[in-house]
């Protein structure tokens, strides 16, 4: 369609439109509604853009825009634009309500603002210096409604010349504002309902692997889901637990295998503001290292030989969780550096994906391991262990709170009663004393083992367990005095013993025995102690 021509014959003045002219726009205007009807959405903003195109050049005008209105009512998004050559873009997000106030009441209002040039506006129009630095000479600007509500404008306008807009034109932008207003609003419904589509997806995924995970987890775990003891050492950990679960904060369990690490874990989660998702578990000692990126992080579709789906990891799955992971110690290093850019940006991808992903979840790590001894041979990266040595606990093995003893055993013995359909009804005093005179290497872990074979092969209701074949904590005979050396050795030794050889550290030897490191291992140097060979 052929531009409609200034009156360049005549006297200055504003330009304004022949029949001929109006008649070629209501033909224009008809061809844009027609273009609008069951127009897909991933069309309607290119379409928008082509129909301000046309009615652009068709006017002789200079310049249309479309904002649309967010939600706080003041700022306006500029989303669709075409301009003449030469005329710059307006600003991308015009707080309307500051600069101008005088229009956007009105256009709020449903009314139409037009004018052929700035005089028509009263003189103490608060728009007037704004509509001056946009240089805003002749202005159509007409209100995007849907559903009665404002969500928008659309306006047109001419720059630096004045134009004349017949009341035909002006009633025919209104209708192109509808007709855009109903494109735009087909369009973010179809959005939403995409959005919706997508997040149920992934919900449903997220629900199917939650299930399938909670499925393995209610066949692999079993015993008591209670923490059992009221030694004062246990519940010194009790406490330290129930300070740090009321926190986000990264926790670090430390302690012999058996000593009740993962139930510790369980408590904290279920003490916090998380427990109402499920705790997540991950053995990073269990997963094999070519399978362990993929189980924690997730992987697409065709990641690897084998993945014929995409599969969601143990951290996508704990998003406002908690995420256990035991056996830290043991999680290759390659893993560690992943693992260290998750605790640091909170992002991870999946397998085969670029895309960054954010998760919101707390960490419990758990470890039978001396993480300072991993760090220091080069096992274990350092910046790793003070990101995860936030918050640490160290639980006690079975032999530093053996008064706990007869409680645990009573209660691994009514589970397993039940569980055998046996009627145990005493143990004795005798059997109770030699339990609490063995070492127990294996902990709560062994002493449970070591209650079930017992009441498998009960056929009483006095229950005799027998214990395994290991070293006792009985005391040895007293040896007669010896030299200040020999007592200064046995006392060191002693020591050593019970803090695993370490002797740095804030529970190494040194500490215990308040002496400098370095003085120690001169003492140790001179009385000829080292540490044993494997």
């Amino acid at each position: 369609m052929a531009r409609l021509k200034d009156e360049t014959n005549q006297a200055p003045g504003p330009i304004a439109a022949t029949v001929d002219d109006r008649l070629q726009f209501e033909s224009l205007v008809a061809d844009v509604s027609a273009r609008f009807v069951n127009l897909p959405a991933d069309q309607v903003d290119a379409e928008i853009e082509a129909a301000q195109r046309q009615i652009v050049e068709a006017l002789g005008l200079d310049r249309s825009t479309l904002f649309e209105l967010l939600p706080d009512g003041r700022t306006l998004v500029f989303t669709h634009y075409w301009a003449q050559p030469g005329f710059p873009e307006p600003p991308k997000r015009v707080d309307a309500g500051e600069h101008f106030p005088w229009c956007v009441a009105r256009l709020l209002r449903r009314e139409i603002v037009s004018y052929t040039s700035l005089s028509e506006l009263p003189p103490d129009c608060p728009d007037l210096a704004s509509l001056r630095s946009i240089g805003s000479t002749s202005l159509v600007a007409v209100p995007l409604e849907v559903g009665g509500q404002v969500v928008g404008l659309l306006n047109f306008g001419t720059l630096g010349r004045e134009r004349h807009w017949e009341p035909e034109v002006v009633n025919r932008f209104r209708l192109i504002a509808q007709v855009f207003a109903g494109a735009l609003a087909r369009k973010r419904a179809d959005l939403d309902l995409r959005a919706a589509l997508t997040e149920v997806e992934q919900l449903r995924d997220r629900l199917r692997d939650e299930n399938e995970y909670l499925k393995r987890e209610v066949i692999s775990l079993h015993g008591t889901s209670q923490i059992v003891g009221q030694s004062q050492t246990l519940q010194s950990v009790l406490l330290r637990a129930q300070q740090v679960a009321a926190t986000d904060a990264t926790v670090l369990l430390l302690g012999e295998t058996g000593t009740g690490k993962e139930l510790l874990a369980a408590q904290i989660h279920d003490l916090s503001a998380r427990r109402g998702r499920l705790m997540v578990r991950v053995n990073c000692a269990a997963i094999p290292a070519a399978l362990l990126e993929s189980e924690l992080f997730g992987r697409e579709k065709g990641a690897y030989t084998g993945a014929l789906s995409r599969q969601i990891g143990r951290f996508e799955m704990a998003d406002r969780s908690t995420i256990f992971l035991d056996e830290i110690g043991d999680l290759p290093v390659e893993m560690q550096v992943k693992l260290l850019r998750v605790l640091q940006e909170k992002t991870f991808e999946r397998l085969g994906s670029s895309r960054p992903l954010q998760a919101d979840v707390r960490i419990i790590a758990a470890t039978n391991r001396d993480l300072e001894l991993a760090v220091a041979d080069g096992t274990f990266r350092e910046d790793l262990y003070y990101r995860l040595n936030v918050f640490p606990i160290r639980l006690p093995a079975l032999r530093e709170r053996i008064a706990d003893l007869p409680a645990l055993v009573w209660t691994f013995v009514e589970e397993f009663a039940k569980s055998f359909d046996k009627h145990i009804e005493s143990i004795s005093k005798s059997n109770m004393e030699a339990l609490q005179a063995y070492s127990w290497p294996g902990n709560i872990r062994e002493l449970r083992n070591v209650v079930e074979r017992s009441v498998i092969v009960a056929t009483t209701s006095r229950l005799t367990i027998e214990l395994p074949s290991g070293p006792r904590l009985k005391a040895a005979p007293p040896a007669e005095p010896g030299s200040l050396d020999e007592m200064e050795r046995n006392h060191i030794r002693s020591v050593l013993e019970r803090t695993g050889w370490r002797v740095r550290g804030t529970r190494g030897a040194a500490a215990v025995l308040k002496l400098k490191p370095t003085t120690l291992e001169a003492r140790m140097a001179k009385l000829g102690l080292r540490r044993p060979t494997q």
